[in-house]
């Protein structure tokens, strides 16, 4: 029989349905959802037989056998948006409702420090280098971390010769897979054995690119490297589209640097949201939070949202 807590997570989930329409369905006295879901009160096994039947015709038993869409935040270009981007694009897919896991696959650990987990006691290498479950710390509802820092970098050799190396994060994932609705790793500036382990656990790559004309010119390194991937790893990875960030719209270079992006990999989804150069984002992450925390209403926060929207209209989960 389905328990409280599933009723609770699918209901969350599929905003959309009316409770009141299910409580009729199921003959259950108004307001016994709205209650259940506030946490006013536990639905008792009477309630849940009654509606598990109704809820499978909404779709439960497609929502229990989900699993998570792994996207790997790539370019092997710093200081392009990576970071600032799982942490906004993800906290976006969590306001509108997903559950988000969020991997900090560099060892510069800068996506663990915009996070305020500065000094974590546990993190990504106890499951890469020692086989552990997944360090996950909890940053809000649903918007969970598994953290790094420089100790990463110490073991990077040890992977590189492992034959399993590069294998280990996808079956450190696997046991966490149906817990998430997505699950976005932050990429090293680097195509290197951290980069390689994220694509192959991944469902997906998401591609940043800032409209300057060296970060433009490098991408097809990177994308050498996916179908590398693709058909040697994982065969099912795909590119969910390109990102254009840290745009000045005031720029005439920036302008025709982006068309020319719109053009030249006319093949990719290139999105049609830009991520405008904004102080805020910044200030954001030397504050330790995400973009809609500390200033919602900026142009980034604006964005973001934008994103997540656009996103899921092409992608939808």
């Amino acid at each position: 029989m389905i328990t409280n807590q599933e009723v609770i997570d699918f209901l969350s989930a599929k905003a959309a349905l009316s409770l009141a329409a299910i409580e009729k369905e199921a003959n259950l006295s108004a307001s016994t959802l709205t209650k259940a879901i506030s946490g006013q009160r536990v639905l008792n096994s009477k309630h849940l037989q009654a509606l598990e039947p109704v809820l499978i015709q909404y779709g439960l038993n497609e929502y229990k056998n989900r699993k998570a869409r792994v996207i790997s935040i790539v370019n092997h270009k710093g200081g392009v948006g990576k970071t600032t981007t799982t942490i906004n694009f993800g906290r976006a897919l969590n306001l509108l409702g997903y559950r988000i896991l969020m991997i900090d696959m560099d060892s510069q650990g800068n996506l663990s420090q915009s996070l305020g987990v500065d000094s974590p006691e546990q993190q990504l290498l106890e499951s890469l280098v020692h086989n552990q479950p997944l360090p996950i710390t909890a940053i809000s509802p649903n918007f969970d971390l598994v953290p790094s820092n420089l100790q990463l970098a110490k073991y990077e050799r040890d992977l590189t010769h492992s034959p399993s190396g590069a294998l280990r994060l996808k079956t450190a994932l696997n046991a966490v897979l149906s817990q998430y609705d997505f699950i976005l790793i932050d990429c090293p500036p680097a195509l290197n054995i951290f980069t390689n382990s994220a694509l192959i656990a991944s469902t997906s790559a998401l591609v940043v690119l800032e409209p300057e004309t060296s970060a433009v010119k490098g991408v097809n390194n990177l994308f050498e490297l996916i179908e590398e991937i693709r058909q040697f790893f994982n065969e099912r990875l795909a590119i969910d589209g390109i990102l254009m960030t840290r745009v000045d719209r005031r720029l005439l270079l920036h302008k025709e640097i982006i068309q020319s992006v719109r053009k030249d990999l006319a093949a990719f989804t290139v999105f049609t949201t830009e991520i405008r150069l904004n102080a805020a984002l910044k200030e954001s992450q030397y504050a330790q939070e995400d973009i809609f925390r500390y200033n919602n209403s900026s142009p980034g926060a604006q964005d973001y949202k934008q994103l997540a929207a656009e996103y899921l209209a092409i992608h939808a989960h």
